[in-house]
């Protein structure tokens, strides 16, 4: 059963303040005469110079994300590498910023290996993951020496040796298990149900490995599973989970069959509102008590704890519209330049994020509830309801925060909206690391057929 959604503000769930908001993100400061900074850069002046919608990336925060991972995986003591999920966010400037970190990569897509491996991250430290896998995609990471294809179906792994064995090469190869353990997250977001589409079922996954053993162009190197992400409230699915991997291992290694290392996945939370997920000692613990007494290598594969707090998506107030009682609704809306189509998380998902006004004086004003909304032409283009903001002029400005992972990767061009601008962060230097894409740009990528424009245009019926 997915984890219930956090309950709705009110008397007895009150939102955080702004002033917590700012507090818990570290890379976040409310200076008195220019704002909002994020690390040393005032973010009313990239909007100024970029215009909004506009995403905006912390490079520090990317570092020190990071590092704490790594550092709490060899603070247990464990031998282990880290493979950054690309699909949380695939800008090249933020992938370069990881992998002078030292990170590898996990992608879905022959696409994401492209941007991986043009962002300085080598195919030998990147995992293939995902359940379909076209064979041109399979082709193309082993010609590049991929470090490792994690395989979710006896029909992929049929496909991958096939394709392995004409061309010469051995393809290394892991079995993702899924170990039918609730993760407690969103329904859209778990992936370690039996009833999900990810991975082999566990008590198939012993006679699977031993097939792909068997089969020529595989070089069998471990197991791998993914329970879900955004998981928060502790790390008792991780042990469970891991558990059942470490049980597998031990069988496995019983019937005389290599095992080489485990990849324990990824999924751990982050706080967006007033969530305690686990930090990632416990994390690096609930491995080590689990799968430490093996002696294999580990391998993490984050995206959203490194990913999701660096960024923030900044918007524009379009008006504020105020229901009347005639009406039947008190309500204020809050109309944004910033849509479902820039950020598209809590159309989706129910997804909370914190909003926070730049100016400092409106971080001071008296607060009243508010539905943020953006100007797409869809019910469920709501950021959030009755959240306590300050009144806002045409013109104030606003970031979403938390926006870093599943925002500018999950944009979209509906309503003809071109995409946002992308900006980097490091210290007191900021840069535009994508330019916002321009009405020219949408149309320069349609054709019209010869046929048509040979009709030309017909006049509209009188």
């Amino acid at each position: 059963m997915a984890a219930p959604l956090p309950a709705p503000q009110g008397a007895d769930n009150p939102d955080p303040s702004f002033e917590d908001l700012i507090a818990a993100r570290p890379a976040l400061r409310m200076d008195a005469q220019d704002g909002l900074l994020m690390e040393e850069v005032p973010l009313a002046r990239i909007a100024r110079e970029v215009g909004t919608p506009a995403w905006v990336y912390s490079a520090n925060t990317l570092r020190r994300r990071y590092g704490a991972l790594r550092d709490a995986l060899k603070g247990a003591g464990l031998s282990a590498s880290i493979h950054y999920a690309a699909k949380a966010n695939d800008s090249q400037a933020v992938l370069r910023v990881l992998a002078a970190e030292g990170a590898g990569a996990d992608i879905v897509s022959a696409g994401e290996l492209r941007a991986t491996l043009a962002a300085g991250i080598p195919a030998a430290a990147t995992v293939f993951s995902g359940v379909g896998k076209q064979a041109h995609e399979i082709a193309f990471a082993l010609a590049e020496g991929i470090f490792q294809l994690n395989a979710e179906s006896a029909e992929e792994i049929e496909m991958i040796s096939a394709i392995a064995s004409g061309m010469g090469l051995e393809a290394p190869m892991s079995i993702r298990v899924n170990p039918d353990v609730d993760a407690g997250t969103h329904a859209k977001i778990t992936t370690g149900r039996a009833e999900n589409k990810f991975g082999i079922a566990f008590d198939d996954a012993p006679e699977l490995y031993a097939r792909m053993a068997a089969l020529p162009g595989i070089r069998p190197v471990g197991i791998a599973t993914h329970i879900g992400s955004q998981i928060t409230g502790g790390v008792s699915a991780y042990r469970a989970a891991y558990g059942r991997l470490a049980e597998m291992v031990r069988d496995l290694q019983a019937r005389g069959l290599p095992v080489r290392r485990v990849d324990c996945g990824g999924g751990l939370g982050i706080p967006y509102r007033d969530e305690v997920p686990a930090p990632p000692e416990a994390l690096a613990g609930a491995i080590k008590a689990t799968l430490g007494e093996l002696g294999l290598p580990v391998m993490l594969e984050p995206g959203r704890w490194i990913a999701g707090p660096a960024g923030v998506l900044l918007a524009s107030v379009i008006l504020q519209k105020q229901g009347t009682q005639k009406q039947g609704t008190g309500r204020r809306f809050v109309v944004l330049d910033a849509a479902m189509n820039d950020l598209a998380r809590p159309s989706m998902y129910d997804a909370w994020h914190g909003i926070l006004p730049l100016s400092p004086i409106a971080a001071k004003a008296a607060l009243s509830p508010a539905d943020v909304v953006g100007p797409v032409c869809e019910s469920g283009d709501t950021f959030a309801r009755e959240r306590p903001l300050p009144m806002l002029d045409p013109g104030d400005l606003v970031a979403f925060l938390d926006a870093g992972a599943y925002g500018a990767v999950m944009s979209s061009t509906y309503n003809a909206r071109p995409l946002a601008a992308e900006v980097l962060v490091d210290g007191n230097r900021h840069a535009v690391i994508r330019p916002r894409q321009t009405p020219e740009d949408l149309l320069a990528q349609q054709r019209i057929p010869d046929w048509l424009m040979a009709a030309g245009t017909a006049p509209l019926a009188s």
